[in-house]
């Protein structure tokens, strides 16, 4: 199998299944258990938040298990919301954010909160100024993601977080950094962002597990759930330990060679740009600066995005038409971007990792080229 959709998830190594199998197996007791096996969980656990944290950039004390991106980016909201609820009812936004993002931000609607939607320019870049100047004295939150995750475009996150301290410093700012971490800079720590949220299994990690940072002056948070207490109280539940420790098993093995992998991805990329824009009526949509290493997106202007897809699984090649959330719709980031018609119904996604070889790529672009001299447009 040609793998070509590392940023809708991303293999597990085999050490990260071990690392979790060992814990499934032979340390399954309970964190909050009041005996040796459970204090020693207690502490393990610790230690995997430490490495975590450690790769985020934040103290381990304000980093927090969660059981997704989604669900990160959805507790930061509603957190950031009721925490400022005395201070207005208005949201800024871009249109372009991940849905996990957009249906928390309907939500709030309609519970009376004002949302505007930045859009982006026509190469899906986002003007950190107009976020700016769209915030209020009754903004309660401005959310802005780090790496867009269909077209690799890296966001002017930590400018625009800094910059709004200056400007109304009650407002708080999350950023979904899932497409972000460990793929391109980034410290928490630094940043001025309030929440950040990150998802284990899109670097190697398994899925069912994420963690959100919540700045220190955000000093306590809405829970998310309550009941035992886990989580520093904020987010209830028995810790997913084997997930937790996949987690930061998954952290140590891509720290420990990241910027080895980042170049390799980039180096990856750069020659898919070459071999794909040799392509009769290929389009490069994704941006060839600032952008993350890791994500391509392109059109095969006038064939439609869902038979290419189609063509290459039958090929044992995968990619994907856009987001894997979208489920074959046409997505409101590729409508954001104003693109013809014929273009903007053939757009798909190509998204690398540290496996991706040239070879894949070659093999990749073969197919590509042959549906598109074999078929005959539909569009």
């Amino acid at each position: 199998m040609i793998y070509l959709d590392h940023a809708a998830t991303t293999p597990v190594p085999q050490a990260v299944a071990d690392t979790m199998y060992e814990v499934l197996r032979n340390q399954y007791a309970n964190p909050s258990a009041q005996y040796k096996a459970g204090d020693d969980m207690r502490k393990q656990v610790a230690q995997w938040r430490e490495t975590v944290a450690a790769a985020l950039d934040c103290p381990p004390e304000r980093l927090f298990f969660t059981s997704c991106g989604t669900e990160g980016d959805v507790w930061a909201i509603r957190s950031a919301c009721w925490r400022n609820r005395r201070l207005g009812r208005h949201i800024v936004t871009t249109a372009v954010e991940h849905n996990a993002v957009l249906e928390t931000l309907q939500w709030m609607r309609q519970d009376g909160y004002d949302v505007t939607y930045i859009q982006p320019r026509a190469d899906g870049s986002i003007d950190a100024d107009k976020v700016l100047s769209a915030v209020r004295p009754d903004t309660a939150l401005v959310s802005v993601m780090l790496v867009n995750n269909e077209l690799g475009n890296r966001y002017p996150a930590e400018d625009i977080a800094q910059r709004l301290r200056d400007k109304n410093p009650d407002t708080l700012f999350h950023t979904d950094a899932v497409q972000g971490f460990l793929k391109v800079p980034f410290s928490a720590r630094t940043s001025g962002a309030d929440f950040v949220a990150v998802s284990a299994h899109k670097i190697g990690g398994p899925k069912g597990i994420g963690a959100l940072y919540i700045a220190e002056r955000v000093a306590n948070p809405r829970p998310l759930l309550p009941g035992g207490g886990q989580e520093s109280g904020f987010r209830s539940g028995t810790e997913a330990t084997a997930q937790i420790a996949g987690f930061a098993k998954a952290v140590e093995l891509r720290a420990a060679v990241l910027a080895d992998t980042l170049a390799h991805i980039a180096d990856i990329r750069a020659y898919a740009v070459e071999k794909l824009s040799a392509i009769p009526d290929m389009t490069i949509i994704s941006p060839n600066r600032d952008a993350a290493p890791h994500i391509l997106s392109i059109a095969l202007s006038g064939w439609p995005s869902q038979n290419i897809v189609n063509d290459l699984s039958a090929q044992d090649i995968c990619v994907s038409a856009g987001s894997a959330c979208h489920k074959g719709k046409l997505s409101h980031v590729v409508k954001a971007l104003n693109l013809p018609p014929r273009t903007q119904k053939s757009v798909i996604r190509l998204s690398f990792g540290p496996e991706t070889s040239r070879a894949d790529i070659d093999i990749c672009a073969d197919a590509l080229r042959r549906h598109h001299d074999e078929r005959f447009p539909m569009l």
